[in-house]
């Protein structure tokens, strides 16, 4: 059954994020903060892992964001509202743990991040906690989402790379100022492997830094997304071999080598590119007169 897109929307100015609402109301039923969804846009079209962003019940809609970075994230851009994607799977992995902390939770999305840190920040705040939010991102067009942080969050904090808004620098700026000085009693971190390696380190207890318990998100490295491929398969620092769609995606960020990982990262980027160039080249959306 092909899945109807009913809303798509261009976020910020950088002409690369996306907002998606589609009709799934089997998977909104059975949605949680944490859940990701498989989504293959045609027959030809690869199987790629997104994390739900949001979802609405009673309208049967499952809300993602995406950031065009290869060919199947720039095909899934050329989609409009009225068009359908031939197939969603999900809701798969597991939901993020919830319950009543006695000290604030810090949740920190790095640019297309932001997107799974909402519905994180919404159930953990039901259920009576306090958020503080860091937002980061290389520039302020990437920045997006600060309203419905804000709805969730007792502070939101915003960071660009650049200076462009907000603090100047990196999510770890903000993230050790409030360490050094406040009680946190969680912390979760979701983007861009290298902050998500920063977050974790700075949270180990180093530089007689408080120990943090951190959570990271580890949906980048899946294929499959059923445990049965093991392109998830990663070794971990306490000795055992752990799989991130199973077990996760969210994993506790002080087991996870993030050197393995960043090095993984790395194997497929020429088939990528070539890839992705291909489709610009021969694509009708790129053709000129």
């Amino acid at each position: 059954m092909p899945y109807k897109i009913l809303k798509k929307v261009q976020l910020g100015n950088s002409g690369t994020l996306f907002e998606m609402d589609i009709y799934a109301p089997l998977i909104a039923r059975k949605a949680y903060a944490g859940n990701f969804i498989l989504i293959r846009i045609n027959e030809t079209g690869e199987r790629i892992p997104l994390t739900i962003a949001d979802y609405d019940i009673e309208k049967g809609v499952i809300t993602i964001v995406i950031q065009v970075v290869g060919k199947s994230t720039l095909l899934l851009s050329h989609q409009n509202e009225g068009d359908e994607i031939l197939d969603v799977v999900g809701p798969l992995g597991n939901k993020i743990h919830i319950e009543k902390y006695e000290y604030p939770i810090i949740i920190i999305g790095g640019g297309v991040g932001i997107a799974p840190c909402y519905p994180q920040a919404k159930e953990l705040k039901q259920e009576g906690n306090r958020i503080i939010s860091i937002l980061g991102a290389r520039t302020k067009d990437l920045i997006f989402w600060r309203d419905k942080m804000v709805e969730v969050s007792e502070k939101v904090i915003i960071c660009t790379n650049d200076g462009s808004e907000g603090v100047e620098g990196f999510v770890t700026k903000p993230l050790r100022d409030i360490i050094s000085n406040d009680k946190i009693s969680l912390v979760i971190a979701i983007g861009p492997m290298i902050m998500m390696k920063n977050v974790a380190e700075l949270t180990s207890g180093i530089e007689g830094l408080p120990k943090v318990k951190t959570i990271v998100s580890l949906n980048t490295i899946m294929i499959d997304g059923t445990g049965m491929c093991g392109g998830c398969r990663f070794p971990a620092k306490d000795g055992q071999i752990h799989f991130a769609c199973v077990e996760g995606p969210d994993i506790d960020g002080h087991i996870v080598d993030f050197d393995i990982l960043l090095n993984r990262e790395k194997r497929f980027g020429e088939f990528e590119k070539k890839s992705y160039d291909l489709y610009k080249k021969e694509c009708k959306y790129f053709k000129t007169e």
